[in-house]
């Protein structure tokens, strides 16, 4: 087995994802109670799954089969207010792309860039504040008020996992 390429947004594949899930689930309970909401035993265990996925984004559909597999059968509606439940409380974000969701593995604005790899299907955030920046002028240029602060922007191309560079020396 060859080592897999690694960056610093895109971890390898084969990573201790162990260490993600629980600094992600430390970040939704803070969230939740940061916020006065309740992370209920369903918005939890739905949370589980969809960080399960390993910086991937999953379905409402997949997180339904996962659990359902587990022996847990939920009405859809109950996986999709519990999704909703968790991207309101900002640990969750929706793929507009794909019609799916991922954990969210980084504290930050309401606006991000996700970069989305076409190959494998990873997800990772990052620092967006230049592209925001450019994107406030060009609407400002045209007299357009962007409604609220919550703004995604998806960027597809290949990882580095995929694409075989190693960026983890690469200056930023």
């Amino acid at each position: 087995m060859t080592p897999s390429t690694a960056s610093k947004v895109f971890p390898a594949p084969e990573h201790n994802h162990d260490l993600c899930l629980d600094e992600a689930m430390a970040r939704a309970r803070k969230a939740f109670e940061d916020k006065g909401l309740k992370l209920t035993p369903l918005r939890q265990a739905v949370f589980q799954e969809i960080a399960a996925a390993s910086h991937r984004a999953i379905g409402a559909y997949d997180v339904l089969e996962r659990m359902a597999a587990r022996g847990e059968r939920l009405a859809p509606i109950s996986v999709y207010r519990a999704i909703d439940a968790l991207v309101a409380a900002g640990i969750v974000h929706r793929f507009e792309s794909r019609n799916a969701f991922f954990a969210c593995h980084a504290g930050h604005e309401q606006r991000q860039l996700v970069l989305a790899c076409e190959r494998c299907n990873s997800v990772a955030e990052v620092d967006g504040a230049r592209v925001f920046a450019a994107i406030d002028r060009t609407a400002d240029a045209a007299s357009f008020s962007a409604s609220g602060k919550t703004a995604v922007v998806e960027v597809w191309g290949l990882c580095a996992n995929c694409s075989g560079r190693d960026t983890r020396h690469a200056q930023s």
